[in-house]
């Protein structure tokens, strides 16, 4: 049997096993719309942490990481500082979330803050921005899955045709089964990726070089470039590193599909777990994805996609059983994230747009089909993007954080208080509008990585323009009545302080 038969075989065996899975999950829900849209708050941690991994971790980490290593070196490592940061991150600012919505029933991103800031406004502000930025993540999947069918394919199903396919089958159980179906999936999808990415870079490694220590002695004497700073192409400045570790930590865990997943948790112990163990998964990922990237520089040199090279190599070097099965992990890594963003985009239109200002008071069996029917909308939407333009994957993880970090004034006012952090709802809307144009200077008019202004990424100049905003007009702005900031800050300071151990 051809390699490639086998190859897609096993993803297509994997694609039918999601699907099923998603309809397992429908016949276990209870039909209303919090548990259609949170599981109805009771993620237990093994759940919770292997949905978390798996969403942070998505084509991206599969095959952008590889493509980063090999075009820009060993600079890549610096996903080891914000990978403890998200840990740090979900501890400290996840569990206040989480209490949060246990304590006020808050679903979306834009539930805390129109709360706190007595604004349909915010709500709505912060509804679009979730979803604008996401979309481009949606995109950063559907590119990865086009790329996966493809090389598993021999080119045979097309990039655009793969695509589709790979898309339809996320929304599909999504659609039958609601966030249950997506952490049904995600539990066998993060296991998988996990022990995927490791096997195929082990096998890999030990068939073309003996060992991960004889790799990096050949890079070292055939491509020392790829083990300096800032890199063959110049790209890990001092400004970058900094500038990646804020967009990839405090950028995507603002992000929608993260910040519900701390609704979900069934207890504080729960979400503390999953603060002080998510790095351990998270940064042992890119150690494979480091030699890959390396390995294939030097067997591979002219590779027209470098985020393709995984795939490439395992084609060209690994048996077709092993091909087939770690190319499945790598679907199940773009899945894991796909389907997260399409829920959470879904779940921010149904609750902060149509449920609010379209209709009111509808079913909630109403609420859910509306839903499914926004989930074939994003799905589409997705599509155009993915087969109209294209970009390094992590060049566009990058801006989908970087609009996510435009919330962070605004969610650390409502979760941290402190006088420093105090910020008002003009000042939050303000600084949104400062924020988009700097990314907008900085990412989409001046879009080559190498020349961001003095060398600091793009994400983190809007998140200074932002806050330099946001604090100027909250000066001259009122804040949220004292009767709001009393019980939104006062429930914070009682979780902090005076139950911690609530809901554990």
């Amino acid at each position: 049997m051809e390699p490639w038969v086998v190859a897609t075989a096993l993803i297509g065996i994997y694609l039918v096993l999601t699907v099923v899975i998603g309809w397992v999950a429908n016949r276990r829900g209870t039909g209303d719309l919090e548990d259609f849209l949170l599981v109805g708050r009771k993620a237990g941690f093994v759940v919770l942490y292997l949905t978390v991994v798996a969403s942070f971790h998505s084509a991206f980490a599969f095959l952008g990481s590889g493509g980063f290593f090999y075009t820009h070196g060993i600079g890549f490592w610096v996903a080891g500082s914000w990978t403890i940061l998200v840990g740090v991150i979900t501890y400290v600012l996840g569990t206040r979330i989480w209490a949060l919505g246990k304590e006020f029933g808050y679903i979306t991103p834009a539930d805390l803050l129109a709360d706190f800031f007595e604004s349909h406004t915010v709500r709505v502000v912060t509804a679009v921005v979730s979803v604008l930025f996401t979309i481009i993540y949606i995109q950063v999947q559907a590119a990865g899955l086009g790329i996966i069918i493809n090389a598993a394919t021999g080119g045979r199903i097309s990039y655009e045709l793969g695509t589709l396919i790979l898309l339809v089958a996320a929304a599909g159980y999504l659609i039958v089964g609601g966030l249950r179906a997506v952490y049904f999936t995600d539990v066998i999808q993060g296991a998988w990726m996990y022990v995927a990415v490791w096997a195929g870079a082990l096998v890999l490694t030990y068939k073309l070089f003996g060992s991960p220590v004889e790799l990096f002695r050949q890079v070292s004497e055939q491509r020392p470039d790829l083990l300096t700073l800032p890199g063959p192409e110049g790209f890990f400045t001092p400004g970058m590193w900094f500038g990646m570790v804020i967009v990839l930590s405090f950028g995507i865990m603002l992000q929608p599909h993260m910040m519900i997943r701390y609704y979900t948790a069934a207890s504080a112990r729960t979400m503390k777990w999953l603060g002080a163990t998510t790095p351990i998964y998270l940064m042992t990922l890119f150690i494979p994805a480091a030699m890959v990237g390396l390995g294939g520089a030097l067997t591979m040199p002219e590779i027209e996609n470098p985020d393709a090279i995984f795939p490439q190599m395992l084609l060209a070097h690994a048996s077709p059983w092993l091909t087939g099965l770690i190319l499945a992990g790598a679907t199940a890594a773009a899945m894991s994230t796909l389907d997260s963003i399409l829920h959470s985009n879904m779940t921010v239109l149904i609750r902060d747009v149509y449920q609010r200002y379209v209709r009111t008071d509808a079913s909630q069996g109403h609420y859910i089909l509306v839903g499914r029917l926004l989930v074939l909308a994003l799905l589409g939407v997705g599509y155009l993007l993915a087969t109209s333009q294209f970009g390094f994957l992590v060049t566009l993880v990058t801006l989908s954080g970087s609009g996510a970090l435009l919330l962070m004034p605004g969610v650390l006012g409502v979760c941290m208080p402190s006088s420093v952090l105090r910020v008002t709802k003009a000042g939050v809307l303000a600084g949104i509008a400062g924020g988009l144009v700097a990314l907008y200077l900085t990412l989409v008019e001046n879009p080559v990585v190498n020349q961001h202004p003095m060398g600091l990424h793009g994400g983190v100049w809007g998140l200074l323009a932002n806050y330099a905003v946001a604090l100027t007009v909250t000066r001259f702005t009122a804040s949220p009545s004292g009767e709001t900031v009393s019980r939104v800050h006062g429930a914070v300071e009682r979780y902090v302080y005076g139950r911690s151990a609530a809901g554990s």
